[in-house]
């Protein structure tokens, strides 16, 4: 039986700023990656969002199906659009980013019309993945009903994974983000943190918010360092898994995001936790290594995962 996997989030046009001004658009966004890469790598996962009923729209759905990401837990809003931003490059190469979001449809994914067929048909998937940026989308009322959509999730046997990913931008109030990223954590079976984004969040004490679950649930602590390593938390396993060394880094967009692809896929696929994680930081060293968030299928590198997993026809 193939295990059916959802990913929970928003993808945005992007608008990449060249020297001359003019502009070069794409689209991005941090759940949206990791899906596409378990997509590469023979996971039958859906895209969870909602989008407007315009052409960008139309363009964004047609690329994820092209990369075999399911599209029909996609809403549609009519006379709504995706959230924007824009990415400038000074000229030491550092990148900002510029966003207009507050109206996007994947806002309003747990509320209005339609939200209530969402939640039920995400209480029927095997593992349900989202991120911090995730829950900085919805507000109260839409996180308390994703909250209530993972508790029935786990009541049906599922799962739920949970990745950090804080951005500070992304909350207006600091106590907000910290009781929401509790609760999000306290629910999860799988958790992947960043020790940055817990001491942003939580200061010097922020890797204790994610170690007080070790016992209860999975957990996947990405560390600095170069070249960087992961501490792998599952049952009474603690280990910790360097990444090899990669010739040279391009560009750290996605990194996070595939690596938790990656990871998932193999304990999907039956590998432990230690060889999982391995399996993250080659996809990570992969993507690194070139310009954008998705790199050619040319360089997927080859993970060991079973052929069992199950691709969408």
């Amino acid at each position: 039986m193939t295990t059916r996997v959802a990913c929970i989030g928003e993808c945005m046009m992007e608008l990449s700023e060249r020297p001359d001004g003019s502009l070069l658009r794409g689209y991005g966004g941090d759940t949206l990656n990791t899906a596409l890469y378990l997509a590469r790598l023979g996971v039958a996962v859906d895209y969870v969002t909602a989008l407007g009923d315009d052409p960008w729209s139309e363009e964004m759905l047609a690329a994820w199906a092209a990369e075999g990401v399911g599209t029909g837990q996609v809403r549609r809003l009519p006379g709504r659009m995706p959230g924007l931003y824009i990415i400038r490059t000074d000229g030491s190469g550092e990148r900002s980013f510029h966003y207009w979001r507050d109206s996007a449809a994947a806002r309003d994914l747990f509320s209005g019309p339609g939200a209530a067929g969402t939640r039920a048909a995400l209480a029927g998937y095997d593992l349900v993945y989202a991120s911090g940026i995730s829950l900085s989308l919805y507000g109260e009322a839409g996180r308390a009903a994703l909250a209530e959509t993972c508790r029935a999730v786990r009541a049906k046997g599922g799962r739920v994974a949970f990745d950090t990913n804080y951005r500070p931008r992304g909350w207006p109030d600091k106590a907000k983000a910290q009781a929401a990223f509790r609760d999000a954590m306290a629910a999860a079976d799988l958790i992947f943190a960043s020790s940055e984004d817990l001491a942003w969040l939580y200061g010097r004490e922020g890797e204790e918010e994610v170690l007080r679950h070790h016992g209860r649930c999975e957990i996947v602590l990405k560390g600095g360092g170069s070249p960087p390593s992961v501490r792998v938390l599952a049952s009474d396993d603690d280990v910790t898994v360097q990444a090899p060394p990669v010739e040279a880094v391009v560009d750290t967009t996605a990194a996070g995001d595939s690596f938790a692809a990656a990871y998932m896929a193999a304990r999907l696929a039956g590998r432990p936790p230690a060889e999982a994680a391995s399996c993250g930081h080659r996809l990570a060293g992969a993507v690194i290594g070139h310009r954008g968030a998705v790199i050619p299928r040319a360089a997927m590198p080859d993970l060991p995962l079973t052929p069992a997993l199950g691709r969408r026809s």
